[in-house]
């Protein structure tokens, strides 16, 4: 915490979660911190001082940044070298799951299930952090992350890859039983009680859903995202899926 600190770090080229920056702080210098933060796709927020004084009592200076305790990857880089290494692309794109269990379910089916990326906005989504990398018992350190600014946005990339952004979604009018996509894809989850989010949803080229016949309104979103995981691995070594 602190500018001094928070400067070295980035000139380190140290990985950060997101900034603080408390909201009046102006001038020269901030707005300089403001547009390297963001040539950096790092998150950073105006928050009030006392928000900071919730964090540390230390003096913090008018700023706090988060280290990450992974490395971020440029997304086109990671779907380059998927092509070059003979790989068909499976990614995972996150909209809009704040729980940081989630997300760490989610990066746990989807190394296991083949996933080439997990994809996940700067924000609007839970942090990677130590609770995410425990709940994904130790996948997102081994799973290649992208972080984004906008994700619909990057999903428009990602098509123009030749990769097929796939919404798995109640609002589908498809169950994915009956699907027969194939080649390479993004499955695209959402948070279980908003979704995904309209401006995404509008940037998937198909949307599918999990039949279901029980009385409980949804599944947890890292669990429908391991049973279309499980399809999708299925569909990608030539099995018939009932």
């Amino acid at each position: 915490m602190g500018w001094h600190p928070v400067l070295e770090a980035l000139e380190a080229g140290k990985e950060f979660q997101r900034v603080l920056i408390q909201r009046d702080e102006k001038g020269e210098r901030t707005a300089a911190l403001m547009r390297k933060l963001q040539d950096l796709n790092i998150p950073v927020q105006r928050v009030p001082k006392e928000k900071l004084l919730r964090i540390t009592a230390k003096n913090h200076q008018g700023i706090i940044a988060f280290l990450s305790p992974i490395t971020y990857q440029p997304l086109e880089e990671l779907i380059a070298r998927t092509f070059e290494s003979g790989e068909t692309p499976l990614l995972v794109a996150v909209d809009g799951v704040t729980d940081v269990r989630n997300i760490g379910a989610i990066a746990r089916s989807a190394e296991c299930f083949g996933a080439t990326t997990l994809v996940i906005p700067m924000s609007g989504v839970a942090p990677i952090q130590e609770d995410a990398i425990k709940s994904s018992s130790g996948a997102l350190m081994r799973l290649p992350v992208a972080r984004v600014p906008d994700m619909a946005d990057a999903l428009k990339m990602i098509a123009q890859h030749g990769i097929q952004p796939v919404a798995l979604s109640e609002k589908a009018e498809n169950s994915i039983h009956e699907s027969k996509i194939s080649g390479s894809i993004c499955l695209v989850v959402g948070d279980e009680e908003r979704g995904i989010s309209n401006a995404v949803f509008r940037n998937c080229s198909e949307g599918v859903r999990l039949p279901m016949v029980g009385n409980t309104g949804s599944l947890n979103v890292s669990v429908a995202a391991g049973i279309a995981l499980s399809h999708i691995a299925m569909w990608k070594d030539g099995e018939d899926v009932v």
